[in-house]
């Protein structure tokens, strides 16, 4: 038997995954599915395949294959294209063309008078990288619909029940908050922020909390479809997706500082926004994106667990496997990282060396 501790974005993945190949799985969940209290609600994530290095590019062309067959398995929409502009000189457009082209990803490298015909509600002053694959990915129906499934494909569900502590041997022994043992041959550990407070017997590498910050500003032409945004210059970065049900009733761009969170512990965030954040995006808002009203309608906090490498943690120790899709990039790859944290727990694969849990940064 496979327990899976956490039923987030990876862990609601990994039992979907584990079910669907017929294997027994105990899903335990602290509070209720779908949740506020960590890193996997809301109705919008983004997608891209724009990254600097080849390996997650790699990664993002098996995700959407992962995301398609999580759509078909439970015939719901879930991922929604809508293409996607990276910009600003930290993010360096060229160089990203050149690693997308290198992989055979489809994409345009426009200047800045050609990007603003095309995109006239966005305020463009250098070259700009637009590929079509990226989109919105709606996190709250993600996990819904991947606790369904797995539930449908033979999964138990506890939900409500918080895990208090592990004896560990060959097999695994979890003791939860309502006096239950459970005892299962492997155990898949997606506990997000709450990973470094579980104390485990395994040699995490350094993992740093943070409260973000996530602000909603309405279209001033409901029509356009926006696609997604990253811009980076030296300092900070910023991005912005359609918001979904998130902004409100009417069409709104979701817009947050990727950087700048508040170091938190899981169980210690206030939950409170940043009125600081909310100044500096606002003003973002206001020069960068003219087809956006600034003042911002909705707003809401979340939280990143982030490696000093920023790579993922997805490795095994005993009958433990360590799943922290970590650093405010594993949305997009939620699906892959089920099927990856499978593989390890049923012993089908080796995990890659850039995740192993006793990697130094």
């Amino acid at each position: 038997m496979i327990a899976v501790v956490g039923a987030g974005l990876m862990g609601a993945a990994t039992a979907w995954q584990l079910a669907r190949r017929g294997h027994e799985v105990a899903l335990v969940e602290a509070y209720d599915i779908g949740h506020t209290h960590g890193s996997s609600h809301g109705s919008s994530r983004i997608f891209r395949r724009a990254y600097a290095d080849p390996l997650y590019v790699g990664l993002t062309g098996r995700a959407y294959e992962q995301w398609r067959e999580l759509e078909e398995d439970d015939s719901t929409p879930l991922l929604r294209t809508t293409g996607g502009l990276d910009l600003g000189k930290g993010r360096d457009p060229e160089a990203l063309a050149g690693v997308l082209g290198a992989a055979g990803v489809p994409y345009e490298l426009l200047g800045a008078e050609a990007a603003s015909e095309r995109w006239p509600y966005v305020r463009f002053d250098g070259p700009v990288l637009y590929h079509p694959d990226a989109g919105v990915i709606d996190a709250d129906q993600t996990v819904a619909a991947c606790v369904r499934r797995a539930v449908e494909h033979g999964a138990d569900a506890w939900t409500g029940v918080r895990v208090t502590g592990f004896d560990v041997g060959e097999k695994a022994v979890l003791r939860t908050d309502d006096g239950r043992e459970l005892t299962a041959d492997t155990v898949v550990i997606a506990a997000g922020a709450w990973l470094p407070e579980l104390e485990l017997p395994v040699p995490l590498p350094p993992l740093t909390v943070t409260q973000q910050q996530v602000f909603h500003f309405r279209q001033r032409d409901p029509s356009v479809v926006w696609p997604t945004l990253v811009f980076k210059d030296e300092t900070t970065q910023t991005y912005g997706l359609p918001s979904g049900s998130d902004g409100g009733p009417l069409p709104a761009m979701k817009v947050a500082e990727h950087d700048r969170g508040t170091p938190t512990t899981a169980t210690t965030r206030t939950g409170v926004v940043d009125a600081s954040s909310r100044t500096r995006v606002s003003e973002f808002v206001r020069d960068r994106l003219p087809g956006l009203a600034p003042d911002p309608v909705a707003e809401a906090t979340c939280l990143y667990t982030t490696t000093p490498d920023e790579d993922f943690v997805l490795d095994r120790h005993g009958p433990l496997v360590i799943v922290s899709a970590c650093s405010g990039q594993g949305a997009k790859f939620t699906p892959l990282i089920g099927a990856m944290a499978a593989d390890l727990a049923t012993g089908r694969a080796e995990p890659h060396p850039r995740f192993r849990l006793g990697r130094t940064a």
